[in-house]
C-alpha cells in the first residue's frame, strides 16, 4: 500500500483532472436546450435534460477543487514543489518506460480508438471483434515484446482510419460500394489475424492462446450483438455491412 503522503501528492494531480472534467461535463451540459417549445407547450428550465449533469459536473468540479485543497494543505508547498521537480527529472522518464506503464498507454490506446475513432463510423460487428482480438491478444499473450509490437500495429491502423475518414475518403469509395469503412475494418481484421500468428507461430502455448483469442473475439460480439439488435431490438450505434447482412438472415422470407 502507498503511503499516506505519496497518496496525498497524487491527490492534487487528482483533484484538479475531476475540476477539468467537472467543467467539462458543465460546459457540454450548457450546450443542451434550458427549453424549448414542443408542440406548441413552452417547457420550464428545471425540466431541462441539462439540469442534471450540470449538477453532477457541479458537483465533480467542487469535489476535485476540495480534494485538491485537502492535499495541498497535507503536504505543504515544499513538498509540492518536490513533486515538481520529480516531474522534470530522468526518474520520470524512466518510470514512463516501465513495462507495467505501457500497459496503461496500451489500455487506453485501444478503448480511446474503440470508442472515438471505430464505434461512430464502422458496423458495431467487425469494430467489437477488431477490438477484442487487439486487447485481448494485449494481455492474454503475457509478453511485453508481444505487447509493444501488437500496440504499435493497433496504433498504426488508428492513423489509418483517422486519415480515411478525416480525408473524407469513406464518402468519396461510398459512391462506388456500400459502407467502405467497414471493409477497410475487415481487412485490418485479416491483417491483424496474419500479424500475429506470425508472432506466436513458434510457440505452441502461445498459439493456443491465439486460438482462443480469436474465438472469443468473434464469439462474444455477435452472442450480444445479435441479442441486443434483434431479441432487445437495440439499435447498433453504427449499422453497417455485417448488421445489413444479419438483418437479411434474420428478416427472411421463408
Amino acid at each position: 500500500m502507498l503511503e499516506k503522503d505519496t497518496l496525498r501528492k497524487a491527490d492534487i494531480f487528482s483533484g484538479a483532472l475531476m475540476f477539468l472534467f467537472g467543467l467539462f461535463v458543465v460546459y457540454q451540459a450548457l450546450q443542451m436546450p434550458m427549453k424549448d417549445t414542443y408542440g406548441g407547450v413552452q417547457n420550464v428550465w428545471y425540466v431541462s435534460p441539462a439540469i442534471f449533469p450540470l449538477f453532477i459536473g457541479a458537483i465533480i468540479a467542487l469535489l476535485g477543487i476540495a480534494l485538491t485543497a485537502i492535499a495541498l494543505k497535507s503536504v505543504g508547498l515544499q513538498q509540492l514543489r518536490a513533486v515538481f521537480g520529480y516531474l522534470t527529472s530522468s526518474e520520470l522518464v524512466a518510470f514512463l518506460k516501465q513495462p507495467a506503464t505501457i500497459r496503461f498507454y496500451a489500455i487506453v490506446l485501444v478503448f480511446s480508438s474503440f470508442i472515438f475513432v471505430m464505434i461512430p463510423r464502422i458496423d458495431f460487428f467487425p469494430a467489437a471483434v477488431f477490438f477484442l482480438m487487439v486487447f485481448i491478444s494485449m494481455f492474454y499473450f503475457d509478453d511485453d515484446r508481444l505487447l509493444f509490437n501488437i500496440m504499435l500495429f493497433f496504433i498504426a491502423v488508428t492513423i489509418l482510419l483517422i486519415v480515411f475518414f478525416a480525408a473524407g475518403l469513406d464518402a468519396l469509395l461510398a459512391k462506388s460500394w456500400n459502407y467502405p469503412g467497414d471493409w477497410l475494418m475487415l481487412l485490418c481484421i485479416a491483417a491483424f489475424a496474419i500479424f500475429a500468428w506470425q508472432l506466436v507461430k513458434d510457440q505452441i502455448e502461445l498459439r493456443r492462446k491465439y486460438r482462443i483469442c480469436l474465438l472469443l473475439a468473434f464469439c462474444a460480439p455477435f452472442t450480444v450483438g445479435i441479442i441486443f439488435k434483434f431479441l432487445l431490438l437495440v439499435p447498433m450505434p453504427f449499422e453497417g455491412v455485417v448488421v445489413e447482412l444479419l438483418d437479411t438472415i434474420w428478416y427472411y422470407d421463408y
